[in-house]
């Protein structure tokens, strides 16, 4: 039987991923207001800074009875190219010039870099995809009320580059379901928080008080942000 023809990919990051660095990274000498948009609008990208969003998020204690990892349907393949979204993340993340996507979505010849731990691999089976906000610290803060679907898209968004991040096995189950109250990767902690803050933002998810404490402080330190994300769709929530 002949293999269906391999494609190779060409660039190192995703576009997407280098675009959002840049707009994480440089520190602002005052938080501004959002602009552009009204945030909230789906589908149409919300102009802020991290300090802004901190201050827009609504606060209210988690609710975490009921969950259930299985609410959260993945791993998908949403456009039915064989290639599940924990594989099309890998993808994006690439970082090998010479990455071969072949018959059932094998990739060879990549390589990849966790920056949570700056471990570098290329083997992909030892990293994992890690939901920079969990599924149980999402369900807790909103998600238990939203309808199946939006469950789904929320576990396999490919619409943020944020959301889901390839990282060492050994870092995404050291952090686990926690929130930065509660657990900061070893590398990049600013960027981290900016992350954290575009993904709640974006999906209009609450924080608790003590996850608000510690993101005001991650912010302080890290100085406040240009922070750039569209808000999901609510078609289904």
């Amino acid at each position: 039987m002949t293999n269906p023809p391999r494609r190779t990919v060409r660039s190192s990051l995703g576009a997407a991923i280098a675009t959002i660095v840049l707009l994480t990274l440089s520190p602002l000498a005052a938080p501004s207001p959002v602009r552009a948009v009204e945030a909230g609008r789906a589908g149409e990208r919300v102009v802020t800074t991290t300090a802004a969003a901190l201050a827009a998020l609504p606060v209210a204690a988690e609710t975490p009875d009921g969950y259930d990892r299985d609410l959260f349907r993945h791993w998908i393949d949403a456009d039915g190219d064989g290639c599940d979204t924990r594989d099309e993340v890998l993808i994006v993340e690439n970082r090998s010039s010479s990455m071969t996507v072949g018959s059932g979505c094998a990739l060879d010849d990549g390589r990849w870099r966790s920056w949570y731990d700056a471990v570098v691999t290329t083997d992909p089976s030892t990293f994992d995809i890690d939901h920079l906000v969990p599924l149980a610290e999402a369900w807790a803060s909103g998600a238990r009320s939203w309808s199946a679907q939006r469950r789904q898209d929320f576990a396999n968004d490919l619409g943020d580059a944020r959301a889901l991040v390839a990282v060492t096995a050994s870092s995404n189950r050291s952090k686990s379901d926690r929130d930065p109250a509660e657990w900061l990767p070893a590398k990049h902690r600013c960027r981290y928080t900016a992350w954290w803050l575009a993904v709640k933002s974006r999906w209009s998810l609450a924080i608790d008080s003590a996850e608000r404490d510690a993101l005001t402080a991650l912010v302080d330190r890290c100085g406040s942000r240009r922070l750039a994300y569209r808000p999901a769709s609510s078609s289904n929530s």
